[in-house]
């Protein structure tokens, strides 16, 4: 989840909604790769997940890493409940889980350097206090009662509202996990052709990193029970956007977008004020309930931005949302993926012609197989298991016209990076299917066993 955004001073006009996010594109030049990922903290002898506070908690994590690693504290209220150094953040989510926003770097090598640096520095802390962190799309055996709800303003106001639309909002923002990546845009109609390229393949990234087969101590249904959590919460702010593929998208059209998803806030002088459900088009007005009179600065509309929760979304850059969290490899191999796709123009192009003839159905569907049944999904004639293989030698394409060498020079390209990926698609298993394999065979039926064998 973000933190409080600094966007600028007050909104004059109209047009300053669509110039701030205008205001992201770059030359090729200076495009960049932000990776973040998620992961899930527990005590190692109940197998419990960490308070905030006490000798085993988020607290005693984070103040590890800031007295052993230079790591600058963040505080709301007081409270610890934040980390930044060199243009990175250790952030909370909302029941505890640990995310890591990684600088903007220029390419995949300095992405994995930084999450292995990242892991390293948790563990040498987690180990000393018997704490212990997981990657997966979903909490495997903990129920809603037992994960805390961070002490963060935003969060108190979310997890309210959360109970009054959707079913599984409240699930979201407790019990899953995810890997994301950032990446920039060079004009409007690049943003455009990447949007839609992304929202499209999004549900291949859902088949590929498939890592929530468990939930509530069972097997569930789905291969990403992450995916079908974010299916059904908040439909205004949430899903695969068809409006993106109408003729005319631009800045201005997801401007009109976000201005009709409810707000949960406003962010002024370290407090969080309830404006749940209320009008960014009332606050232009200064007629919004919770501050009447005021009208809104950019920096309220940057954090607007932010509680818009699609499969793929824009700010300044663009976000991928659609992968479970997941294995140390596969948080190097979700950036790889999107960077091969969009950072080279005969790729993008490739991928577009791709996935352009499909409809907002297809799409839609996809989606919701992908959660079902990963690389085994059907929809139509399309095959995910053959789809996939198609994208990931498209992204592996892009990666090697790319040529972004790394240790010092050695490895001439970035596409050892999609090797996670490649030994999926040769296997035809997911991450979830490796899961499902191990609970039905040495492990007995024990999703215990997770936790052992899988921790970072």
């Amino acid at each position: 989840m973000s933190i409080p955004q600094s966007g600028g001073g007050p909104i004059e006009r109209h047009e300053q909604l669509a110039e701030y996010l205008e205001s992201g594109c770059k030359p090729k030049s200076d495009w960049r790769i932000g990776t973040e990922h998620e992961k899930f903290g527990y005590c190692k002898d109940t197998l419990k997940p960490l308070p905030f506070s006490g000798e085993r908690s988020i607290e005693a994590v984070l103040s590890g890493l800031r007295d052993r690693f230079g790591w600058a504290e963040v505080r709301e209220a007081g409270q610890l409940i934040g980390l930044e150094k060199d243009g990175a953040n250790v952030s909370l989510e909302p029941g505890g889980a640990l995310e890591l926003s990684g600088a903007p770097v220029e390419s995949i090598h300095q992405t994995c350097d930084e999450v292995n640096s990242h892991l390293r520095e948790v563990k040498e802390i987690s180990d000393e206090i018997g704490v212990g962190f997981i990657g997966l799309g979903a909490a495997p055996t903990w129920m809603h009662e037992e994960m805390p709800l961070m002490p963060k303003g935003r969060y108190k106001l979310m997890d309210a509202y959360m109970e009054k639309v959707g079913t599984s909002g409240q699930s979201m923002m407790r019990r899953t996990c995810t890997v994301q990546v950032n990446i920039d845009f060079g004009s409007e109609a690049d943003m455009v052709q990447k949007l839609r390229v992304a929202l499209a393949l999004q549900p291949v990234a859902t088949a590929l990193f498939a890592n929530s087969p468990f939930f509530e101590n069972q097997v569930n249904d789905h291969k990403s029970w992450r995916s079908r959590v974010w299916r059904h919460m908040d439909d205004a702010r949430t899903g695969m956007l068809p409006f993106v593929f109408d003729q005319g998208f631009g800045f201005e059209a997801w401007v009109q977008y976000a201005l009709d998803v409810p707000m949960y806030f406003v962010y002024r002088d370290g407090n969080y004020i309830n404006a749940l459900g209320q009008s960014f088009r009332d606050f232009l007005k200064g007629e919004l309930p919770a501050l009447p009179g005021e009208t809104p600065t950019l920096s309220d509309w940057a954090d607007h931005l932010t509680t818009c929760f699609p499969e793929a979304r824009i700010k300044k850059f663009l976000e991928m949302r659609g992968a479970d969290g997941g294995p140390w490899r596969r948080l190097c191999a979700l950036p790889a993926f999107w960077v091969g796709l969009c950072y080279d123009q005969s790729s993008l192009d490739a991928a577009w012609d791709l996935v352009k003839g499909w409809d907002a159905e297809t799409r839609e569907t996809l989606r919701i197989e992908a959660s079902r049944h990963g690389l085994q999904a059907q929809v139509g004639g399309i095959n995910m298991h053959e789809l996939a293989k198609e994208v990931v030698a498209i992204s592996e394409a892009g990666l090697k016209a790319r040529a972004m060498p790394g240790a010092g020079g050695m490895v001439p390209d970035e596409t050892h990076f999609l090797n996670a990926l490649k030994d999926s698609l040769e296997t035809g298993k997911t991450p979830a299917d490796e899961l499902l394999d191990r609970y039905n065979g040495d492990w007995n039926g024990d999703i215990s066993r997770i936790f052992q064998e899988y921790s970072y």
